[in-house]
């Protein structure tokens, strides 16, 4: 594939212990994924393969630092000590054999033709929104605002639950809780207006 002017750009603007291990990564990357394309993606160099993304590298003030899409499946032990899966890389002497990173690079290939994506890491639900008192009593008198209320998702009550707790004056949040019942009575959304725009 052709080198993306961008990437040379980029090796060519790097400290001079830095390029030689761009250069190389570069090599070996190309010479293992023949129709690996390259680019730019957050500000470094980054190979695509099938469309996918594959690995990226990246070159700081003291060392170079290279790592795959899918790290999370392939470690390294050296995950840690710098951006990426190789470590700390200040001169070709620092980084590992071909070998292991032609493995590597192979793995890499391997799991995107299998259609294997990274994981992501899981994240907690947010906690059921506090219903501010106000709107707890409002509710409690209004039978089809509290059953359309209960069926709206998680999010859309915390929206509504913030909005009310944000105003500053009783007679702001007691304005807001009026629109939450009227608006609930409906099954709108807090900002329902906008949703289709």
């Amino acid at each position: 594939m052709p080198r993306d002017p961008r990437v040379d750009a980029y090796i060519a603007s790097r400290n001079d212990f830095a390029k030689p291990i761009l250069e190389h990564l570069r090599a070996l990357i190309h010479a293992r994924v023949p129709t690996a394309e390259e680019g730019i993606k957050w500000s470094m160099p980054f190979f695509s393969y099938g469309g996918r993304p594959l690995a990226n590298m990246a070159a700081f003030k003291a060392h170079a630092s290279f790592g795959f899409w899918n790290r999370q499946a392939m470690p390294t032990g050296k995950e840690g000590e710098a951006m990426g899966q190789l470590g700390r890389l200040t001169d070709l002497a620092s980084m590992p054999p071909d070998d292991e990173i032609d493995k590597m690079i192979d793995e890499a290939v391997a799991m995107i033709d299998a259609g294997v994506k990274p994981a992501r890491a899981a994240r907690d639900p947010k906690p059921e929104a506090e219903v501010p008192a106000m709107l707890a009593e409002a509710l409690a008198n209004d039978e089809a605002a509290a059953a359309k209320w209960d069926a709206f998702s998680p999010s859309c009550r915390r929206e509504y639950c913030e909005w009310i707790a944000e105003a500053k004056r009783d007679e702001t949040r007691a304005t807001r809780v009026a629109k939450t019942i009227a608006q609930a009575r409906e099954g709108r959304k807090l900002h329902w207006k906008y949703e289709n725009c």
